[in-house]
């Protein structure tokens, strides 16, 4: 596995999210799609695919970082469920998705990735809740 120093954002992920900050280990973005709450981690490795490739210590991380993120997911929008998933079919860099359902969200009770749900956030809206999770991560 190469260093942070060599880490690179995959330009989808750059592209859909915005930057909420740094972790330990993982950059922590936003989705644009304001049709859920949805945090990205990313963990800073170059060539990072699968969970199972990091180190022993950088999964043990990851796995804290997740805790963290779902812990603040709750706390800021009380979810009737957190999915948290590790897909990489489209991006094959190593994310985690942590994203905050509710009863009756635009894509309940079924999965969000395919539904055809998306809707942008208003002008500095994704900007302004990025910045609050920020403070809420303790970044």
């Amino acid at each position: 596995m190469t260093s942070a120093d060599e880490f690179t954002l995959h330009p989808r992920l750059a592209a859909d999210t915005v930057v909420v900050g740094d972790l330990p280990l993982c950059r922590a973005l936003l989705s644009q799609n304001a049709c859920w709450p949805w945090l990205i981690l990313a963990p800073r490795r170059a060539g990072a695919v699968e969970i199972h490739r990091l180190q022993t210590a950088e999964q043990v991380q990851l796995m804290a970082e997740i805790t963290q993120a779902s812990r603040v997911m709750e706390a800021v929008f009380a979810p009737d469920k957190l999915n948290v998933a590790a897909i990489g079919n489209l991006v094959p860099q190593l994310h985690v998705h942590v994203v905050a359902r509710t009863r009756g969200d635009a894509a309940w009770p079924g999965p969000i990735w395919g539904s055809g749900h998306e809707r942008a956030y208003g002008a500095g809206e994704a900007e302004a809740l990025a910045r609050r999770l920020a403070v809420d991560l303790g970044l």
